[in-house]
């Protein structure tokens, strides 16, 4: 803290670290990554190097990828009034549990609420609106690209 005291450093915790990672689509494990859930339906399938070699799990990857993803991980910017939180069911119009959101928060900087879940592949397009179930009511949230925050390039030099 007296490092950065000149700075106007001041001391931050978990909350801003997860707003951080949450967008910037990091995943945190026992949220979107598991011993239950694949590399294919995490959209890491860039960390598993199929091409590699043999290593300890590449039959369930291959198995997995050949039977095709049930779920996938998706970016989700609420519409209407409503901050999707970990662990809220994403529901079909009928109510009948479809997804889960992962992670969900406010995200200051982007002036949104946003949040990570999990749906059926074939909800999983940009601009597919879902409902989330918040307090027994649904609440409509529309899938985005992801991360959510992108650092702007910084411009070229010219020589």
């Amino acid at each position: 803290m007296e490092a950065g005291k000149e700075f106007g450093i001041v001391p931050c915790g978990l909350g801003a670290r997860n707003t951080l990672r949450l967008e910037s689509k990091m995943a945190l494990y026992g949220h979107e990554i598991s011993d239950t859930i694949n590399v294919w339906e995490a959209d890491l399938g860039r960390y598993a190097k199929m091409d590699k070699g043999d290593f300890t799990g590449r039959g369930a990857l291959e198995q997995a990828k050949a039977d095709g993803i049930k779920r996938a991980l998706v970016g989700l910017e609420m519409v209407e009034r409503g901050i999707g939180r970990d662990g809220y069911k994403i529901v079909d119009d009928l109510g009948h549990q479809i997804g889960e959101i992962t992670s969900g928060s406010p995200a200051p900087f982007l002036k949104k609420n946003i949040a990570l879940a999990y749906v059926p592949p074939e909800m999983s397009a940009v601009d597919t609106i879902v409902n989330v179930e918040i307090r027994g009511q649904k609440v409509k949230a529309k899938v985005v690209p992801t991360p959510f925050y992108k650092k702007p390039k910084k411009p070229v030099a010219s020589a």
